[in-house]
Parts: C-alpha cells; structure tokens; sequence
C-alpha cells in the first residue's frame, strides 16, 4: 500500500488529534466530518483523512498531506476551519487540540 509521500517525500505532513469533551462526541464527529469536503477542493490538498479510535469514540485523528507550509497556513485561515476553531473550547476536553508537523525521512 502506497501513502501520499511515497510519491513525493517532500510534502508536508500533519498529524492533528483531538478529544471530545465529555458528551460532546457526536457534536465533535459531525463538526469534524464538515471540514472534509470543503478542505479537499483547496489549493495545495493532497489528502485529508478523519480517523476515530477504535477504543475510544471521542478520539479523532486526523491525517493529512499538502503541498507545503505555505499551503497548510492558507487552509488553517480558510473561513470553514476559522468557524471550526471557534468551537474548540466547548467541544474539547482539557487538553485541546494537537497539532504535528512531519517531514517524511525514510
């Protein structure tokens, strides 16, 4: 199976997780499951891939590629993911949203 930096080692990665504030995990689910579609028609895209624990259903991952740092910076100011970090605060728990920037090395 083949990942997107198979292809080109030089995009950047992201690896963003969170957890849902007690009784917010269907609220978190469906605000996360909006940011796909329009995220995937932007500039610089490569994939955008929602995961949930397979132990936990208020632990979501998500995996992403872009292009560069640049094109990542645009997506975090686009107006769907402005109006999405808006909500954080009421439907995360205490330790927020953590967001990993990767270069591929092997």
């Amino acid at each position: 199976m083949t990942t997107p930096t198979d292809s080109n080692p030089n995009l950047l990665t992201v690896i963003a997780h969170m957890k849902a504030a007690p009784g917010k995990e269907a609220e978190l689910r469906r605000e996360l499951e909006a940011l796909v579609e329009p995220t995937s028609s932007e500039d610089g895209f490569v994939n955008y891939n929602l995961h949930v624990s397979t132990e936990d259903e208020g632990l979501f991952y998500l995996y992403e590629n872009w292009e560069s740092e640049a094109k990542l910076d645009e997506h975090l100011a686009a107006p769907h993911l402005v109006r999405f970090a808006g909500m954080l605060g009421d439907l995360l728990d205490a330790n927020g949203l953590t967001i990993s920037r990767l270069k591929r090395i092997a």
